[in-house]
């Protein structure tokens, strides 16, 4: 099976080897095992399962949840003659069956899909008919709910399992602590899995903190000297457009780009960056997943990330060439105060929690008993301003609500409305008891789409106003009635934010907010803060190993490129003497513990440089001191 693996590399590829534990990750596939990859952003991911489907009879599964990623694989595999599909939420109806028609009858052998498409029935009971060789789940992490960007509908997937048994799963991430790594286990049901890890550090990439009250200042500085292509990461939306707009002022090549903006002009900018003709990007971290750019120099926070799980994918995201790159954090004294505030921001007191879910019921007028299954448009700006809330913390609140199995709220953008009838075809007939209008908007959907009692169909609530007659408020208000009474299920176009009903109106005080749901996702976040502000603040400690660390991964060796290491070299020690005293110090400490003064004296070299190099080791954590003695 090693020559047919090469073989294929090489063939479809272009590749003479394997990268590291990429052929292990690829064996143990084929052995039929349950495989989790744990690999840094660049390293070579997509090789993995990708490969050695190549060499199976099957089809694979790949489920992510970047729809960009999906377009960009599915374009590379077609490019090398290899056939592959994806299915995702902007996909119609028709469109979704010749997929999976492809997928049964065409010798496909991939297909990519979004978690999302792994809650609809039909979809599950199609994928029996399609023979399966292997699941992959791509970005792991966020099925862990002590993850950095945990999703609920990533929970979907262990559906796959109970549908495909047999089959056995990947799960690939960059991002994964130890707990993080248990979680994706348990969570995916993987059995036995084989654990191939490998390591976290980036030789070609120099970590770098930059304390300045200056940032814009300081950014300016390090484009002027930097020269190539670079992501400048912000934490609000206004401020993409602001810096951006600075930077040109400063002539450098620059745009913006947030969740905001619509698909077309998000793949304008994200093609004019890509292709040179823009130099730099300023993006919320909107702009990160699915971006592939191999030549990116420097990648700069002008706000700190909230965990360094973040910060390491994005951050990860420069020098995937393998050349020289950047990863620059401005840091300044007031943000380690705003840093600690998104804690009480993300979350706020259950009191409070209580209270927005008692307003949204004000809001939507819902009585008591009613709710269930209803789906409403809901416009978070508003809803603050008739009830005094900050924005922040009320959308914080509906998340709370949402993990605690209340409501769904969800603010994602750019995806049609659709619809479902929840009646069978004939139970639908027997109804008789609609006004004309709500008549002339069901018998416009039967005519216009297909599918619509066993599938979401997409639909246009102008296009169905144009036909109707109607306005498209009336449309859309008759849609929100007939799911009311649980004819159809209605979920307006995300560019609205919506909220669906999971549960009926509870009183307020009867809510449950579960310590897995708050308590315990609350001290998750504050250490994944408190470990970040740390890393900003860290004068001693080598910036790479502290995140290799977090990781679960033990490095004895500082990267000598970090801002940190490099000032300590500066010390006027030559490198060479440098190494040879800590050489000598650590073969003696191996022997027997020394104090400080018996250590200094044992050493035949200058005392002073000697005692430098000592405080340097404690300071990383080389070796100890307990008790007035030092030890490895």
């Amino acid at each position: 099976m090693t020559n047919s693996i090469n073989e294929i590399l090489a063939k479809y590829w272009g590749y003479d080897s394997f990268r590291y534990l990429q052929e292990d990750i690829i064996q143990s596939i084929l052995e039929g095992n349950d495989t989790l990859g744990l690999m840094p952003t660049g390293g070579g991911k997509s090789i993995t399962f990708q490969v050695p489907t190549m060499a199976m009879e099957r089809l694979t599964i790949v489920v992510t949840p970047i729809i960009s990623l999906m377009k960009d694989q599915v374009d590379n595999l077609l490019k090398r003659k290899i056939k592959a599909a994806y299915l995702h939420s902007g996909l119609s109806f028709t469109e979704k069956r010749k997929v999976i028609e492809k997928c049964v009858f065409g010798n496909y052998k991939f297909l990519y899909v979004s978690p999302e498409r792994l809650q609809a029935e039909s979809f599950l009971d199609q994928l029996r008919e399609i023979k399966i060789a292997l699941i992959v789940v791509d970005e792991a992490h966020c099925i862990s709910q002590w993850g950095y960007d945990f999703r609920p509908s990533f929970l979907k997937i262990a559906n796959l399992r109970k549908t495909i048994p047999n089959v056995p799963i990947l799960a690939l991430t960059a991002t994964a602590t130890p707990q993080v790594t248990r979680d994706i286990i348990e969570k995916l049901q993987l059995r036995n899995p084989k654990v191939f890890s490998m390591s976290f550090a980036r030789n070609n990439l120099s970590y770098v903190v930059r304390r300045t009250e200056d940032k814009i200042g300081q950014l300016t500085h390090i484009l002027n000297n930097v020269s190539g292509s670079g992501i400048v990461y912000v934490r609000s939306r206004a401020k993409t457009k602001q810096i951006a707009e600075e930077l040109l002022r400063n002539n450098i090549s620059a745009d913006f780009y947030h969740a905001g903006l619509n698909i077309e002009d998000k793949e304008e900018k994200q093609n004019k960056w890509k292709q040179g003709e823009c130099r730099i990007m300023v993006a919320t971290n909107a702009f990160g997943m699915g971006i592939d750019k191999p030549n990116v120099r420097m990648v700069i926070h002008m706000d700190l990330p909230d965990s360094p799980e973040a910060y390491f994918q994005e951050a990860g995201r420069a020098g995937r060439d393998g050349q020289k790159a950047y990863a620059v954090l401005l840091y300044a004294k007031s943000d380690k105060v705003s840093l600690k505030k998104r804690i009480s921001d993300t979350f706020p007191d259950k009191d409070y929690i209580r209270k927005v879910y008692e307003d949204l019921q004000f809001y939507f007028q819902m009585a008591m008993g009613d709710g269930l299954g209803c789906t409403l448009a809901f416009n978070l700006d508003e809803f603050c301003l008739n009830f005094k809330h900050f924005p922040v913390q009320a959308d914080s609140a509906l998340k709370i609500l949402t993990r605690a199995g209340y409501l769904e709220y969800t603010d994602e953008q750019d995806n049609a409305s659709r619809l479902i009838f929840t009646l069978r075809r004939d139970e639908l007939y027997k109804l008789q008891e609609y006004d004309s209008d709500t008549e002339k908007v069901l018998n416009t959907i039967l005519r216009s789409y297909t599918g619509l009692f066993t599938d979401y169909a997409y639909i246009n609530e102008e296009s169905l106003g144009i036909r109707t007659g109607l306005t498209r408020q009336q449309v859309y208000d008759i849609l929100v009635m007939l799911t009311k009474r649980h004819i159809l299920h209605y979920i307006p176009r995300k560019k609205t934010p919506y909220i669906i009903y999971t549960q009926e109106r509870q009183e307020k005080d009867r809510l449950y907010i579960g310590k897995e749901v708050y308590e315990d996702r609350k001290s998750s976040y504050s250490i994944r803060i408190q470990a970040m502000i740390e890393y900003a603040t860290a004068e001693e400690k080598c910036r790479s190993r502290m995140l290799l660390r977090y990781f679960g991964e033990k490095n004895e060796h500082n990267c000598g490129q970090c801002d940190v290491c490099l000032e300590k070299h500066s010390t006027g020690i030559r490198q060479g003497e440098f190494q040879e005293i800590k050489e000598t110090i650590l073969n003696l400490l191996k022997v027997r513990s020394y104090s400080s003064a018996e250590l200094v004296n044992a050493i035949p070299m200058e005392k002073e440089k000697t005692r430098e190099i000592v405080s340097f080791l404690l300071a990383e954590e080389i070796i100890q001191l307990n008790d007035g003695m030092l030890s490895i």
